[in-house]
């Protein structure tokens, strides 16, 4: 407890994002709180795209409406703006791997409704040319932190990205499923983890919902019996 105690008086709990004292470690002091927009009320059930309205089960935005998802349902935890985009690309682009504990936990407390018995978390994979510039998937570390929250079962390699994308940023719809389309499958040893049981497959940020969608077409190939997506931030339908 003395060393406890010494090593909080010499490195005191500091704010997720912005440094500032707070008082438990992992969290984001008062005005970092209110500008980091949790999503809550009524969601779509199947990309959790914010909806006007009553928050009630079962509701669908029109993109899913138009064209259903290739999985069960699907939660993000945050809306991908302000403080919310800022620690996902500290964690993306800023090499702040640490952030993957708390915003992991925050992922875990949003995905326990969605397991089922035997569920296999699953990360996108990034392309290895990516991956050796980057030096981690950060969807990978959230899968392992929500993993261990979880008690559930996980495999960071279970897919594999067989070709390099172009960055998606700016593209439409149409063009953003185009690019994915066929760039990612199962591990030629590993997916077969997947077969025969549910899967709960793990994003940073759910824009269209392309790159989920490929992810979900290459764990149904691999024998999936249920699928499920979860992200950490959700993007506003106009972006």
């Amino acid at each position: 407890m003395r060393l406890q105690s010494a090593l909080r008086h010499l490195y005191p709990p500091a704010c997720l994002r912005c440094g500032a004292l707070v008082e438990a470690d992992f969290a984001l002091c008062g005005a970092c709180w209110r500008d980091t927009p949790f999503l809550g009320g009524a969601l779509c059930d199947g990309c959790a795209q914010p909806l006007p309205g009553e928050a009630e089960a079962g509701l669908a935005c029109d993109d899913c409406l138009a064209a259903p998802r290739p999985w069960r349902t699907g939660r993000a935890v945050l809306a991908y703006r302000d403080g919310a985009r800022a620690l996902v690309l500290a964690l993306k682009h800023g090499d702040r791997t640490e952030l993957a504990r708390p915003l992991g936990d925050w992922m875990a407390r949003a995905a326990a409704p969605l397991m089922r018995p035997g569920t296999l978390l699953v990360p996108v994979p990034l392309h290895w040319s990516r991956l050796w510039r980057r030096r981690y998937n950060q969807s990978a570390l959230l899968a392992a932190r929500m993993a261990r929250a979880l008690g559930a079962a996980q495999c960071p390699d279970a897919l594999v990205r067989r070709r390099a994308t172009a960055p998606l940023d700016g593209r439409d719809r149409a063009q953003r499923f185009a690019a994915l389309s066929g760039a990612i499958a199962p591990h030629p040893r590993r997916g077969a983890r997947m077969r025969g049981r549910p899967v709960l497959l793990v994003d940073d940020v759910m824009t269209s919902g392309a790159t989920l969608s490929a992810c979900a077409a290459a764990a149904r190939a691999a024998g999936a019996a249920d699928l499920a997506v979860i992200a950490l931030a959700r993007t506003a339908k106009d972006a």
